[in-house]
């Protein structure tokens, strides 16, 4: 076979998260108000169903951490090759999504835990593959064209929303078309996921710096998966509790989208130099910001801009710290990878309950979301406060392996 290009691996990285994360985790976004409008959830349940799915995350990107401690334990496991484990879970995100359109509600909870579990698959293994694939061609800035997967999944599938409702078509329409849509993103990238990287190390025998770092880094991470998961579930229902009939209210979450595949792409500019986690410092409060801008200034602008500000540093957080972790750990990433994507997973877990809790707690839904919005951007301060703490105590001695 033709050897890869450099473009080739990162645009297969790109779509695999496209269908994985755009589409498998966050088109639920954009379809609930068409779910609420059909009656067949309400708030709570969409809670439950948001919830469902982050811990089929966590428990996938768990069962990735945990692989190079098993094959250490038992050589006899066969090995999961990364692109194999891609195609698998890409598979199981097509046939879950096309799940979402029967008309059997208690099964729903189950699918989308199943696809959480494939979403966490396929984006470790992924990032997995591509950084390393890159960075043997001697590509490694393209990485972040791969983190603008999500943001393309979730503005096409968005303006699909948008569109399916001036249409007057129903939820589980729009759960279909956005299975035709992962499917045939799908059939695209599937020749192209081809080429090994080398098999991970057990967490003992890499090299790098001490496990306090990785800890503190995995804890700073998880506090961006509680920070944005609020807003990333519950957009468009909080902009519909602020500006009742507005025409513009189902745009905010493509816009949201936009900002993902844009702040994406401005990170290929960025000096492979640069300490991560001062990068990692100026996007959480980048997102704290457009969070609470929602708070301060619950307007068409305001929600407009605070989208962006959202969006744009979303998948630039993901890229900073995966680049850590392989500084950190040059060997055997992908289950260190894994251990952070299931505290990132955990932090999303927290969010939609407490969201609900919240509404239970105040005296309107706008109070509630409020509150909730608060906490977000409050996590992800602290974030700032751990990264900024490790930036001190364990300084660059060199730029590393990216």
């Amino acid at each position: 076979m033709h050897p890869q290009k450099p473009i080739t691996i990162a645009l297969a990285g790109m779509v695999s998260l496209a269908v994985a994360m755009g589409i498998g985790r966050f088109a639920f976004t954009p379809l609930l108000p068409m779910m609420l409008h059909d009656g067949v959830v309400d708030l709570p349940g969409a809670s439950w169903l948001a919830t469902a799915n982050y811990i089929g995350y966590w428990l996938g990107a768990m069962a990735c951490a945990l692989q190079p401690w098993a094959w250490s334990r038992w050589p006899s496991l066969p090995a999961i090759v990364h692109t194999k484990a891609i195609r698998m879970g890409l598979l199981a995100t097509v046939l879950l999504t096309a799940g979402l359109a029967l008309h059997w509600q208690a099964g729903w909870a189950l699918w989308r835990f199943l696809a959480g579990v494939a979403s966490a698959m396929v984006f470790v293994y992924t990032s997995g593959w591509c950084l390393a694939r890159l960075s043997v061609v001697g590509a490694p800035k393209l990485a972040g064209v791969i983190y603008v997967g999500p943001g393309l999944g979730i503005a096409v599938s968005g303006l699909a929303a948008t569109a399916m409702v001036a249409g007057g078509l129903t939820a589980a329409q729009g759960w279909t078309a956005s299975a035709v849509l992962a499917m045939a993103l799908t059939a695209w990238v599937w020749p192209q996921l081809r080429g090994t990287v080398a098999p991970a190390a057990p967490a003992g025998t890499t090299a790098g710096a001490g496990g306090s770092a990785m800890a503190v880094l995995a804890a700073a991470y998880g506090l961006a998966g509680f920070g944005y998961i609020v807003t990333a579930t519950f957009l468009p229902v909080i902009a519909r509790q602020a500006l009742p009939g507005s025409v513009w209210l189902d745009l905010f979450w493509p816009l949201f989208g936009v900002g993902v595949g844009v702040g994406a792409l401005l990170t290929i500019r960025l000096p492979v130099q640069w300490d991560r986690r001062h990068l990692l410092m100026a996007c959480y409060t980048l997102q704290a910001a457009g969070i609470m801008l929602g708070v301060w200034w619950p307007s068409l602008l305001g929600f407009a801009l605070g989208s962006l500000l959202i969006g744009l540093p979303f998948t630039a957080i993901t890229l900073f710290a995966m680049q850590e972790v392989r500084r950190l750990r040059p060997h055997g990433a992908s289950g260190f990878i894994g251990l952070l994507t299931a505290v990132y997973g955990l932090g999303q877990i927290a969010g939609p309950p407490w969201v609900a809790l919240l509404l239970a707690h105040s005296s309107n839904p706008g109070q509630g979301f409020a509150w909730s919005l608060q906490t977000a951007a409050a996590s992800l301060l602290v974030g700032v406060v751990l990264y900024g703490w490790l930036a001190k105590r364990h300084p660059m001695a060199h730029s590393g392996a990216l």
